[in-house]
């Protein structure tokens, strides 16, 4: 039966079974047609809000599966849509009715202790990659959560624990191996392909090709204090205030964010982590406190290992990496601004800074 693929110019591309089998003979991977058993499961992202269908998946096991997934599509002139972790808020890893290419099954990770450097395939999760450096004590300077994945993290720029300390994790990027447009594998890095390095850093949006593995630096792994302060409703604006003045002048050692919860009677609670020596960090909680002009309701600290802070944020502190990915998905939206002064009411409490 013939399978009809969204093309890449918006219109359609018919496809005998005969030209999908062909490709199948040269794929190592298993390639999903809709009505494949394990198609529905495949197609799903973290974000539940995403219900796209691809008109045919490809699994990858390995570089050479991406080098034929995007030659066929190339030739075919298929929409094509790439998922690496699959965590991506907006799910830009599946199409409706394209060719989507999977690299979830990519996960292997080799770790130079000497070299101080930590080689990670497209497929894996922030987890997967702290799971085997934490063997040798090190760490790659990644996001907040396990179960995000490398690849949108460092194609996006990338900041979690230690990018005030050390930069964003794209900082701290030796090298890709990327699979071109038209099919060619080549490496990126500082003194090779420099301006494709340069792109795939954040530069670019993430789409001057598919990156199938990555080569990290890493740093001896800090443990990591987590601490979170909820404050009353009647300080809201005053939180506000003195967390941005708070942060500007915080060492690098310290990240916080501030969560306004918009309701009948607002909610704020200041979260944050802490990589700095021990004991140190009452003080600057203190300071916050202080300038807040009023004691939390509620407050607490937790201090872990690098890779278990990772899994105290995903909700599995006490699950392996593997379960941690399998927790399953949330519907989730989201959106970003930069602001520098706002006059807004949050519930009945104006806010104005």
């Amino acid at each position: 039966m013939t399978i009809e693929l969204r093309a890449a110019d918006g219109g359609t591309v018919q496809v005998s079974p005969e030209i999908v089998q062909a490709f199948k003979a040269g794929f190592r991977g298993p390639v999903m047609t809709p009505d494949a058993p394990d198609y529905e499961e495949t197609r799903k992202v973290w974000n539940a809000m995403i219900d796209r269908r691809p008109g045919l998946i490809v699994r990858c096991t390995g570089t050479q599966d991406v080098v034929n997934a995007v030659r066929f599509a190339r030739q075919h002139r298929f929409l094509v849509s790439v998922r690496g972790g699959g965590h991506n808020i907006a799910g830009l890893a599946v199409c409706d009715g394209g060719l989507m290419i999977d690299l979830s099954l990519m996960k292997g990770v080799w770790v130079d202790p000497k070299a101080r450097t930590a080689r990670a395939q497209a497929g894996c999760t922030l987890g997967d990659v702290d799971r085997e450096t934490q063997l040798h004590g090190l760490a790659a300077v990644l996001g907040f959560v396990s179960t995000t994945g490398i690849a949108g993290l460092t194609t996006g720029g990338g900041f979690g624990y230690l990018t005030r300390r050390l930069g964003w994790t794209c900082d701290n990027l030796v090298s890709m191996e990327v699979v071109t447009a038209e099919g060619k594998l080549v490496r990126a890095a500082a003194d090779e392909n420099a301006d494709l390095f340069w792109a795939l850093r954040g530069g670019g949006g993430g789409n001057g090709g598919i990156v199938t593995d990555f080569t990290f630096a890493t740093v001896p792994a800090p443990t990591v204090t987590i601490f979170s302060l909820r404050f009353p409703a009647s300080r809201t604006a005053r939180v506000l205030r003195a967390w941005s003045t708070w942060m500007d002048a915080a060492p690098n050692q310290l990240s916080a964010l501030c969560a306004i919860t918009a309701a009948p009677t607002p909610t704020n609670r200041v979260t944050g982590t802490w990589t700095g020596p021990a004991g140190a960090l009452s003080g600057h909680l203190a300071s916050l406190i202080a300038a807040v002009g009023a004691s939390p309701t509620s407050r607490t600290t937790h201090t872990y290992g690098y890779l278990d802070a990772m899994k105290y944020f995903a909700g599995c502190l006490n699950e392996t990496v593997a379960a941690c990915k399998s927790h399953g998905r949330e519907s989730f939206r989201a959106a970003s601004r930069m602001l520098v002064v706002v006059v807004t009411t949050v519930g009945r409490a104006v806010i104005s800074w």
